[in-house]
Parts: structure tokens; C-alpha cells; sequence
């Protein structure tokens, strides 16, 4: 399976496929409302302004994986709406670990595993895709999105 054989759901439950990104480059990260890493959907929603004319995405995919995104999807829409502007494509509610881990997650964590560990060890981990839909990196949730403008821009 490659990257642009997934399909996913949007935040209103439409059915996308991850192909219509094909040619881009991504930034995908599990995120949660309730989080203290929220503050970072604020730069993501700044990196996605900065470089979305030359091809650059944030797709955001909620979790309620650490217990931090009790919202249903409505409600995560307009709390990223009213706090934070977010104009980045937001999807619907998923798992990232576990049984019912999503495909999605399950083809990223064994595509980069992560320190110590292949699974998903808390919100905001972030994983950044080149133009031929191949992971180049991971981070870690505590790096900041400021952090890794400059591997977006390389790959830009």
C-alpha cells in the first residue's frame, strides 16, 4: 500500500482520498482540543499560510487516543475555527494506536518508527511527506511547528 491508496474522511464525514494531495508536500498530525500541544495547531495554521502557494499542506486528524479530544467532530471544527482560524484541511475523528489504530497511522508509524518505540506515543506527533508521498520525517510531539519550517522548505 502507498500513501495515496488511503482514504480518509473529511470533518464533515466525506470520503477523501489522500491522492488528491499527490504532488504536494504534507505535514500530517494526530491532534486534540484539549491537549497542552494545542497551541501548536496555531503554527501549523501559520506554516500552512506561509507555504500553501508552493504546494504545502497540514492535514489534521483529531485523536481521542490519550483521552484529550472528547469533542465530536462538529465541535472540534468550530473550536479550530474560533480559536485558532485554521484553514487547513481538519478530518474526521480517528484512533492512532491500538486495534482500531486507522490505516492512515498504521501505513505512517511503519513507513518512520519512532524513538524507542514504531507507535504513536502522544498527540501532535507529526510526520512530513515529500511530493512523492514518501515520509521523510517524524517529530516528536514537544517540536514545535516554527521548528520544522526548515525541512519544509527544502522539500518545497
Amino acid at each position: 500500500m502507498k500513501l495515496y491508496d488511503i482514504e480518509v474522511n473529511n470533518i464533515t464525514g466525506k470520503k477523501v482520498s489522500i491522492s488528491q494531495y499527490a504532488n504536494k508536500v504534507l505535514l500530517i498530525v494526530n491532534t486534540a482540543n484539549e491537549c497542552g500541544f494545542s497551541y501548536q495547531l496555531q503554527g501549523f495554521q501559520s506554516l500552512f499560510t506561509s507555504y500553501k502557494s508552493q504546494g504545502f499542506f497540514v492535514l489534521g486528524f483529531p485523536s481521542n487516543s490519550f483521552q484529550k479530544e472528547p469533542n465530536d467532530n462538529a465541535e472540534i471544527q468550530n473550536k479550530c475555527s474560533a480559536l485558532y482560524s485554521i484553514s487547513f484541511p481538519l478530518f474526521e475523528k480517528i484512533s492512532v494506536r491500538g486495534k482500531d489504530i486507522h490505516p492512515l497511522f498504521d501505513w505512517l508509524i511503519n513507513q518512520k518508527g519512532g524513538f524507542i518505540t514504531k507507535g504513536i506515543k502522544y498527540n501532535y506527533t507529526k510526520f512530513l511527506i515529500d511530493r512523492e508521498g514518501n515520509v521523510v520525517k517524524r517529530y516528536s510531539p514537544h517540536v514545535k511547528p516554527r521548528a520544522i519550517e526548515a525541512d519544509i522548505k527544502s522539500l518545497l
